[in-house]
């Protein structure tokens, strides 16, 4: 007959998959915001310091490109910062313990504030002349209502 350990029961096999799983969220989270944060100070440092005169956003367009392109390209190109930076957040909070109510309020916010930060490179980049700002709204609006 098989010996049984009597210090095994499913709860600790459990508990100890379920803190080895929230390492994996932490690490996952700290990687999405530095791979966010890092891909925002390039972009900047190598393509659009070369396209700035004056300002926060790049309006120097270099001969394929007109202001207007360079613009939404700088806005495009924040917003992944962002969603990457919304995406580590919720890893990051998934990585500590929570209940689902918890996590779901976390998520919509986290949805909600990158959404709204979102819109706001776009409609600032392009000076509101490019619609994506008012999809970005919407959904922000919506999740914040739904």
């Amino acid at each position: 007959m098989m010996a049984v350990d009597p210090t095994w029961s499913y709860h600790s096999v459990t508990q100890r998959t379920l803190d080895f799983m929230q390492n994996y969220m932490l690490a996952a989270g700290i990687i999405a915001i530095s791979v966010g944060l890092v891909h925002s100070v390039l972009g900047e440092v190598l393509i659009f310091s070369r396209l700035r005169s004056d300002g926060v956003v790049p309006t120097e367009g270099a001969p394929a490109l007109k202001e207007r392109h360079v613009r939404i390209l700088w806005a495009s190109w924040h917003i992944v910062t962002v969603f990457g930076c919304a995406i580590g957040a919720i890893l990051l909070r998934m990585a500590l313990p929570f209940s689902e109510n918890v996590l779901q309020v976390f998520v919509e916010n986290t949805i909600v504030v990158s959404m709204l930060a979102s819109a706001a490179l776009v409609l600032v980049g392009t000076n509101g002349m490019h619609p994506g700002w008012l999809g970005l709204l919407g959904v922000a609006v919506f999740t914040l209502i739904g």
